[in-house]
């Protein structure tokens, strides 16, 4: 490695097709960085396709080389690489547009990120329609997902007689519980079935609450003028040493929810030390929003405010992840908070309807490698604006994969297109199509990234087939 005065020369080891971007990206890194560099372009086509026996074979090294830089599908092959190589050795990403995050373009993230102290609470809504087996498979699946407490959603005005049952048959496999109810006698029967928490209590059910032998939610009477009822129950409870949570509760935008932020806050400075508790479901259930960036904004708030438990639900279609999206949240902002920095570059995972980066192949960059291809094999590619299928002597641009297909359907160089290559083409372009929707990153071969919801794929990209011509091969 390079001496701390003197300027670090890096060997940068790439295929053919990636040979235009990385000599554009690596450019304005030496420029922004203060190295110096060399680029070995090998004779393969593409770098996904190199070995470390291969590479050995091939690789060249310049002198005054203080780091080499190899293509990251070499990961799996770099201990038998080094082991051969005098010069430090190391794997950059698989797709070189993201070549600058080996420079520190990411946020370093420290050994303690993952600590948390927000308590997720997942609401099984409705819970008395169903089944004690559908309780179960749901709670599990809950916990899981990163719930901490199953709460069981009662029904207002209708009794859930089977109550004892089903959170006897919960705690037997345990799962710590809670009961979403005001009436009494669900709550008492809960409590001693195992439930551990009742939502929620005011001046209408406050008398029973010493019975419970348990923590409850206090939430206030009214919404308008809060305080004075909350005060009284939490004297009340804390006459009779009964502990409890607080909630002024969250209410959706355009129902006063700007006012119920300031509820919370007001609650925090009245009872600086008390538990509470925010139902952020109240937001994301009736918001037409995808529920990811509402959770970890709301989380924030929980976080920075000590507010340390959660109730959310995941019923709507946007919401469905709700809980593994908090799991991540109140990682991520309680980093932010202990650290005092911005939660930025630190959880990819919860970005996944964008991306993380947007860069793009430059217009530059596709003609010279369109101009470099040799043989027919086809590389699909997309700008800022558009889709490129390129193959020996073609060069389709599009933004509609039928109409693209068509086109080179019409084309003589298509005689190697079969059905098995025409579905792999469509499959590829309709994926590129996404991502440039989106503005997401397309690489071909290779899943979108859709953060924690991101599906692996194998790779399909077919061998070659040599044109056929006259029943002769060319």
């Amino acid at each position: 490695m390079a001496s701390a005065t003197s300027r670090e020369t890096i060997h940068f080891v790439t295929g053919k097709l990636a040979e235009q971007a990385l000599r554009e990206i690596v450019d304005v890194l030496a420029k922004e960085k203060n190295f110096d560099y060399t680029i070995d372009v090998l004779p393969i086509t593409v770098a996904a396709l190199m070995t470390a026996p291969w590479l050995l074979k091939h690789l060249r090294i310049p002198g005054g080389t203080t780091r080499i830089v190899l293509p990251g599908y070499l990961e799996s092959g770099l201990h038998e690489i080094q082991n051969v190589i005098a010069v430090p050795v190391q794997c950059g990403p698989k797709d070189v547009r993201d070549l600058p995050t080996l420079f520190g373009k990411k946020r370093y993230k420290g050994e303690d990120y993952g600590q948390h102290s927000i308590e997720i609470l997942a609401e099984i809504n409705y819970a008395p329609r169903l089944s004690i087996e559908d309780l179960l498979t749901k709670a599990k699946a809950l916990v899981a997902d990163g719930a901490d407490r199953i709460d069981l959603g009662c029904e207002p005005g209708n009794r859930w007689l089977q109550i004892a049952d089903a959170v006897k048959a919960l705690r037997d496999h345990g799962i710590t519980l809670s009961v979403d109810t005001f009436d009494p006698w669900e709550a008492s029967t809960a409590t001693k079935a195992g439930a551990s928490l009742v939502l929620s209590v005011n001046k209408s059910n406050r008398d029973f609450a010493p019975d419970w032998g348990c923590e409850v939610v206090v939430v206030p009477d009214e919404t308008v003028d809060f305080m004075p009822g909350m005060i009284e129950t939490v004297e009340h409870l804390e006459k009779h040493r009964v502990p409890y949570r607080l909630d002024p509760i969250l209410e959706p935008i355009g129902c006063g929810f700007s006012q119920s932020l300031g509820r919370y806050l007001t609650t925090r400075t009245m009872f600086p030390d008390a538990s509470m508790l925010m139902g952020i479901g109240n937001l994301t259930e009736l918001t037409d929003s995808d529920s990811a960036g509402l959770n970890t904004m709301l989380l924030g708030f929980c976080e920075e405010q000590q507010i340390h438990s959660v109730l959310t639900t995941q019923v709507i279609a946007w919401a469905k992840t709700s809980v593994r999206e908090c799991d991540l949240a109140r990682k991520l902002v309680s980093y932010a908070v202990r650290h005092r920095v911005p939660p930025k570059h630190l959880e990819e995972r919860l970005v996944m309807l964008r991306d993380t980066t947007t860069a793009q192949f430059t217009d530059a960059a596709i003609e010279g490698l369109a101009k470099g291809i040799k043989d027919n094999n086809y590389r699909i590619l997309i700008d800022e604006s558009q889709i490129h299928l390129i193959s020996a002597g073609v060069h389709i641009r599009g933004t509609d994969p039928f109409v693209m297909m068509e086109s080179l359907m019409k084309l003589p160089e298509s005689r190697n297109v079969d059905a098995s290559h025409a579905f792999y083409l469509g499959f590829e372009l309709a994926k590129a199509l996404t991502a440039l929707t989106l503005g997401k990153r397309y690489e071909q071969d290779e899943a979108l990234q859709w953060g924690m919801l991101t599906r692996s794929e194998k790779h399909r990209r077919l061998a070659r087939k040599t044109r056929q011509s006259n029943g002769q091969s060319e």
